[in-house]
């Protein structure tokens, strides 16, 4: 295989490897923190503080590095970007493992500087497909990515879980294993054709164009409700991501890490099927049913908090080998998923069909921002509520009248005349 055409194939593999060391790695700090309760070492709300803070450690750096990300990933080359991103990653792991004989807060570090990885990796994973492929295949070569990203996000919050629970009394096998997870994807980064750098970038040029954009933005009826409304969802997934391990410890008396992780899976399965459904189903631009949408949100939400109330959701437990399944449970978050894909996807393809072609690269990345501030949002929600005696089934409940006082004022206008309702391909 020549050095151009083996670029894309190990970008994949190296994507794939990057994603699931990032989701694993997380399960495994976090996974600490339900025998550390177990063993009475850790009150309540010590896990769900300690969980929370260690899940928003990733998000920080996407928010405070934006902008110097970007400026990296425009001049230099994309293959460096990669390279540079997941040897950030195998520090934090290192790092991370220094906690074994040093104490906790080596472990927080080390997920900060993992976050640090995951910030620059971000851009150029994307960035890199025009410079390697043609443009018949970027679309298609889009979608990969982001569906090994998905199948890596799902595989490694369940693959770190298993770690957890397996060598609970041998946490240094689990960094062992993340660390030859992140030297594979790094290894396979080393391995691609250098692509070109633009020295013409400069940082003060290229900081003026994003503050300038994110103005526009900002000042945009349609768009910027749009984004609105998709900082909402990653505020709810975050925040659901964060309250799982606590309230399937205390409500659904789940046994392990791994049980806990499939919580996130079934509602992942509902996001995919709400997402394939609305892009089918909605034209590009459609978006009157939105606010329906989000109420659907918001009441599914006000549902799982009643689990711990109602005994009717609790029962009957399918058990199936390791698998520890509340069925009624398992459908309210699958429910879930799909009211959220159809408040998200139809929002998400509106944005893109009807921003500035040429500053479509800008939109996402204020989009990222966006998002990004919403997930932080989501982690002083839960720290919030965690300080005010909130319980762990109450946060979905805070979550579920917060989702529905912004949807009520997420009124979104008409496309102006000059938007075509169905835009054409180019």
């Amino acid at each position: 295989m020549s050095p151009s055409r083996r670029n894309y194939p190990f970008l994949l593999l190296s994507q794939w490897l990057s994603a699931l060391g990032d989701n694993a790695i997380l399960a495994v700090i976090v996974g600490q923190l339900t025998y550390l309760q177990k063993a009475g070492a850790l009150s309540e709300a010590q896990l769900r503080t300690h969980n929370t803070v260690y899940t928003s450690l990733l998000f920080v750096p996407f928010i405070l590095l934006a902008p110097v990300a970007g400026f990296l990933n425009d001049r230099h080359p994309k293959t460096s970007g990669l390279a540079g991103g997941n040897a950030l990653k195998l520090l934090g792991t290192l790092i991370c493992a220094l906690s074994l004989r040093w104490g906790p807060l080596w472990q927080g570090i080390g997920y900060l500087v993992v976050g640090i990885g995951a910030c620059v990796y971000g851009p150029a994973k994307y960035g890199i497909l025009p410079e390697i492929l043609p443009r018949e295949r970027l679309v298609r070569a889009n979608g990969m990515v982001e569906l090994l990203t998905l199948v890596a996000i799902l595989g490694g919050a369940i693959a770190g879980s298993v770690m957890a629970d397996r060598w609970r009394d041998s946490v240094s096998n689990s960094y062992a294993v993340l660390v030859a997870i992140y030297l594979g994807s790094l290894i396979l980064n080393l391995a691609m054709q250098r692509t070109p750098a633009n020295p013409a970038v400069r940082w003060s040029a290229n900081l003026t164009a994003f503050q300038e954009h994110l103005r526009q933005l900002a000042l945009a009826p349609r768009l910027s409700r749009m984004l609105v409304g998709t900082g909402l969802f990653w505020v709810c997934g975050a925040a659901m991501k964060i309250n799982f391990q606590p309230w399937g410890l205390k409500v659904l008396q789940l046994p392990d890490n791994t049980q806990i992780a499939l919580l996130g899976l079934w509602l992942s399965v509902g996001v995919m099927v709400g997402s394939i459904l609305a892009g089918r189903w909605f034209p590009v631009g459609e978006l009157q049913r939105t606010r329906l949408f989000g109420f659907s949100l918001a009441g599914m939400l006000g549902l799982l908090y009643s689990v711990e109330h109602l005994e009717l959701w609790k029962h009957p437990i399918l058990k199936a080998g390791p698998l520890h399944l509340v069925v009624p449970v398992l459908g309210l978050l699958i429910g879930t998923g799909i009211a959220a894909g159809f408040f998200l996807i139809p929002l998400n393809a509106a944005l893109q069909a009807e921003s500035d072609p040429d500053k479509l690269g800008k939109t996402i990345a204020v989009q990222n921002l966006v998002d990004n501030l919403g997930m932080v949002g989501a982690s002083l929600l839960c720290l919030v509520s965690v300080q005010t005696g909130v319980s762990a089934s109450g946060v979905f409940l805070v979550l579920a009248l917060f989702t529905a006082g912004i949807v009520a004022l997420l009124r979104i206008p008409a496309p102006s005349a000059s938007i075509p309702a169905h835009p054409k391909a180019p």
